[in-house]
């Protein structure tokens, strides 16, 4: 039964922190990938889409993104919602493509991404937290009601706050990696 909790809470944690690592993918390092525009919402069909439903991102260079939309009409709109984005990209269409030229970032924007990361890895801590705390939560409830033992209870405690460590180190890590290539020029 315990093996059950220590299972969903491990399975809890391992969706936190893929979510703190699609986060840290959005975030630009100075070098153009086409994660950079998962964030963009394009307004089209009466709806408003990710732009990867409307279009295919490449990064020819480092330097460069090129969206090119699936259907050109709608080429203005892609164009429109980069720009409403708070990416600070100044995009371009020639009538078939978008490019959008990545800018090296400055010092400050770069400082500014750090804090932007480390809000990220607590909000994935907090994820692992609430996970541990269910996790215990359901320890308790058994113990409560008599279905296991105390040692079982204690073991299956202290495997839940093991795994608990574990992610946050593993979080840790990801925010260290992610942090040295922002800063790096």
């Amino acid at each position: 039964m315990t093996e059950e909790i220590l299972e969903d809470a491990e399975s809890r944690m391992e969706d936190a922190l893929e979510a703190v690592g699609r986060d840290f993918a959005t975030v630009r390092t100075g070098k153009a990938v086409p994660s950079l525009l998962d964030a963009v919402r394009v307004e089209a069909y009466g709806t408003t889409m990710p732009i990867g439903q409307v279009a295919t991102v490449t990064a020819p260079d480092a330097t460069l993104l090129v969206v090119q939309p699936f259907d050109k009409s709608i080429i203005a709109q892609v164009t429109r919602a980069i720009l409403a984005s708070d990416l600070g990209f100044n995009p371009s269409n020639d009538g078939s493509v978008v490019r959008v030229p990545v800018p090296p970032l400055t010092e400050e924007r770069r400082r500014e991404y750090v804090k932007v990361l480390h809000r990220m890895a607590e909000d994935g801590r907090i994820s692992i937290r609430l996970a541990r705390r269910a996790g215990r939560g359901f320890v308790g409830e058994l113990l409560k009601e008599h279905e296991i033992g105390e040692d079982d209870g204690r073991r299956a405690e202290d495997a839940i706050d093991a795994l608990t460590r574990k992610f946050i180190d593993r979080i840790d890590r990801l925010l260290k990696l992610k942090e040295a290539e922002v800063m790096a020029i």
